[in-house]
């Protein structure tokens, strides 16, 4: 099993940044990819980042392309999601996600676990 929990949520003014977290634990060294997705009210979950346990295969959505920055730390079992100029659309419940043994992409069916989600608010 592999928990995750993601922190760093907020309200932020248009413009702003912020910087969310997710910590694994247990059995981390069974992850292949980690992944952060959003859903907003009244829409499906879309992919924002995703990164390779590894720290390569990195890839973001074009929507965020250029204002968010995914990391990760190896001591500490965490991935970050550096989040700058942000605007009203990136308003969501941010999720982290993690996949087992294989490179999960942008398709949120190939992760098999998922965090309990941190709140982004942008005010215009």
């Amino acid at each position: 099993q592999v928990q995750l929990a993601e922190s760093g949520g907020g309200l932020v003014q248009a413009g702003g940044s912020l910087r969310l977290s997710c910590a694994a634990s247990g059995r981390t060294f069974s992850i292949y990819s980690t992944a952060w997705f959003r859903q907003a009210p009244g829409k499906e979950r879309e992919f924002v980042a995703t990164i390779s346990w590894g720290g390569g295969g990195i890839n973001y959505a074009d929507s965020v392309k250029g204002r968010f920055t995914i990391s990760r730390d190896n001591a500490r079992n965490t991935v970050y999601l550096q989040m700058n100029s942000l605007k009203s659309m990136d308003t969501a419940v941010y999720y982290c996600a993690a996949s087992l043994g294989v490179r999960a992409g942008e398709n949120p069916s190939r992760y098999a676990y998922w965090g309990q989600g941190t709140q982004v608010t942008v005010s215009s």
